[in-house]
């Protein structure tokens, strides 16, 4: 172990947020070690902006509690942790472990439970990466390097602690921190992992819970890198471990989400990770759509049942929350919404709370070449920046240019389709010539008049009280009942 100074690591409290700072006084002043562990003290070796801040105690999670009180939360039951609220912020509060027992471990060598209280230097050994086992304490201006990491933070490397083999088994979830690391530092990966990055040891991913897998996923997609590690997914052999049916490929339409989804981040936008999951299903969607019309289901009812049969064998992956499919269901029902809107509800459609998704997924769809769009991604796009009388003009020339396509669809149909018609029309079995003469024709007229005047008779004879036989009563089916079947008196015993 190595002892630093934190200055002579570009490590300052400046540079910390008072949250963090509060979490480590209090457990101090408790009695207590307390150190600033993991991404947040590398991220700041490295120059850039720590999402987070980590905290590592040798209290245990109800000491902690004793601590913070009210402000303190224990979470896991594998990994018992501690959440300690400061104002807003949220400070993740470990205890120090120590390394697990052979009881706790399945046949895999995955670890079960993981709550054996240890000391610092226990600690560190459970680390995974060199680069996250650096223990600051910001009051002492002090850091504890166990494994040379400041080494591999000026070389950039990843490196992990112990046997590679050994730490993907016991977790493997790491692989999938290896990649990200490794995509969203720049770092090169150490040769002794790659020697044991195998489609073999990938398998061990199917023993981890599809919930947990989720949550790594959407650190993919939010980590601002997104593009980069793509590719590193199919040639490590993950990406058929994170999605079911999903063909292992970046289309042009992936790739130029995976990149708008970085630039949003990169630009302080709020993102959706579900978005992306909706990208990576749609060619899954649509081939369920076919398969429905070809048994010829409704369009509507076809569309849902193909989104519900979807995300359901994506979850034998990655369990996607109720919210998250609910959300992703309706950016691919918004699609045929805005490829052929009403123009009576286009106002009220740019309106709608899914609008804008359903947009920014048209128009990657249309920029990806995409010909079914029919360039209505790049109307929507134009329609939103026109004033209220250019909007009145564009919905106007849009319902006209929708009569003129109509039309051509009504238009005459092939000769083929003619005689067809004319085949299947049933023809009369005697003929009668129409007769030429003016009493002839007049015949039905007259026909008519007489039954004309008969009904009135009927009713003259019904408003003076007489029943005539063209009364309505005396044409009336007279039903005939069964009487020895019909239950006279009460029925109720």
């Amino acid at each position: 172990m190595q002892t630093l100074r934190a200055s002579k690591c570009g490590l300052s409290t400046a540079q910390l947020p008072s949250s963090i700072l509060d979490v480590i006084d209090s457990l101090t002043k408790a009695g207590y070690e307390a150190y600033i562990v993991g991404g947040g003290v590398r991220d700041l070796m490295l120059g850039l902006n720590p999402k987070d801040y980590d905290a590592v105690t040798n209290a245990t999670p109800s000491q902690v509690k004793e601590v913070f009180g009210r402000r303190c939360r224990i979470i896991g039951r594998r990994f018992e942790l501690a959440h300690v609220y400061s104002g807003r912020e949220l400070i993740e509060v470990a205890t120090f472990r120590a390394p697990p027992k052979k009881a706790i471990t399945s046949a895999q060598g995955m670890i079960l439970r993981d709550n054996n209280w240890g000391t610092i230097e226990q600690d560190f050994a459970r680390r995974d990466f060199s680069i996250n086992a650096m223990y600051y304490q910001p009051r002492k201006g002090e850091v504890l390097d166990f494994c040379h990491a400041i080494d591999d933070i000026k070389t950039k490397t990843l490196r992990l602690l112990g046997d590679p083999a050994l730490r993907f088994e016991e977790d493997p979830v790491r692989m999938l921190r290896t990649l990200r690391f490794a995509a969203k530092l720049n770092f090169s990966i150490d040769p002794k992992i790659l020697d044991v990055f195998t489609q073999e040891m990938t398998q061990l991913l199917r023993d981890v819970s599809p919930h947990r897998l989720y949550d790594e996923s959407q650190k993919l997609f939010t980590m601002g890198h997104l593009h980069r590690v793509m590719p590193m997914l199919i040639e490590f052999g993950i990406w058929k471990q994170l999605f079911a049916d999903i063909s292992p490929e970046i289309t042009q339409f992936i790739e130029r989400a995976a990149k708008n989804t970085d630039q949003r981040i990169q630009m302080g936008k709020t993102i959706n990770p579900a978005f992306f999951y909706a990208v990576l299903l749609w060619n899954n969607f649509l081939a369920r759509c076919d398969f429905y019309h070809a048994k010829g289901v409704v369009a509507a009812e076809a569309r849902a049942q193909a989104g519900l049969d979807v995300l359901k064998r994506q979850a034998t992956r990655t369990i996607i929350p109720r919210f998250a499919e609910t959300f992703i269901r309706e950016v691919w029902e918004m699609q045929s919404r805005l490829l052929n809107p009403k123009p009576q509800q286009i106002e009220a459609l740019s309106g709608h709370a899914r609008f804008r998704a359903g947009f920014d997924f048209l128009l990657l769809r249309e920029k990806s070449g995409d010909a079914s769009t029919n360039g209505m991604g790049a109307w929507w796009e134009a329609y939103q920046d026109m004033s209220t009388d250019e909007k009145e003009r564009a919905i106007g020339s849009y319902n006209r240019q929708r009569a003129k396509s109509r039309k051509k669809l009504a238009e005459v149909a092939p000769v083929e389709d003619v005689k067809a018609v004319a085949s299947t029309q049933i023809e009369p079995l005697v003929k009668e010539q129409e007769s030429r003469s003016r009493r002839s024709r007049t015949k039905p007229n007259s026909t008519s008049s007489q039954d004309f005047r008969s009904r009135n008779d009927a009713r003259t004879a019904v408003n003076k009280g007489e029943i005539t036989a063209d009364h309505p009563i005396t044409k009336r089916r007279r039903v005939q009942r069964d009487l020895s079947s019909v239950i006279f008196g009460p029925t109720q015993s």
